[in-house]
């Protein structure tokens, strides 16, 4: 018989996520110098940088309390996706993959503010003038698992709609 098991199952991806951004971080920071800058194709490259700020250098300039402040907020974060985690069922891939994937990348640039006071960020898209901000492995595993928790609430607002169109036609 099938043993119910929570989604903490889902850490499993939080590790992968999390080895995989501090490893290509630490191959950066070792192998380039800062602001250097690989062309991979005509609107990709590997450009070091340290990002002081938040996501996309959201608050870069703000003179270091933000260091501490978007910190606060990853633990504050990394804590409630844990508990979400433990009272999912391990069977919601959608919802427990969403979760593990924000866990990673909450702790992936959490733990570079608090070893080095800054994040590391290397990708960089451009098209002619046009520059996305630099990110990494950590700010990626948080957009799709941001993207997927936005594709768990629509589907489960359809669910939702049809089960009540059902009670609705029965009546």
């Amino acid at each position: 018989m099938f043993k119910a098991k929570s989604g903490l199952v889902w850490l499993w991806l939080t590790l992968v996520m999390l080895i995989a951004d501090q490893v290509t971080k630490i191959m950066i920071s070792t192998q380039m110098k800062l602001y250097e800058s690989i062309e991979l194709i005509p609107v990709f490259k590997i450009t070091y940088v340290h990002n002081y700020g938040a996501a996309f250098s959201f608050l870069t300039d703000a003179g270091g309390w933000q260091r501490w402040f978007f910190s606060i907020i990853a633990i504050t974060i990394s804590g409630l996706l844990i508990w979400w985690l433990k009272k999912l069922p391990a069977s919601n891939k959608l919802l427990g993959s969403a979760y593990a994937l924000v866990l990673a990348g909450a702790l992936g640039n959490l733990y570079d503010r608090l070893a080095y006071g800054y994040v590391v960020d290397f990708l960089h898209v451009f098209y002619k003038t046009w520059n996305f901000p630099v990110f990494n492995i950590a700010d990626s595993a948080i957009c799709v698992g941001a993207g997927l928790l936005l594709i768990d609430a629509f589907l489960e607002e359809k669910v939702k709609s049809a089960k009540e169109q059902k009670k609705e036609g029965t009546q």
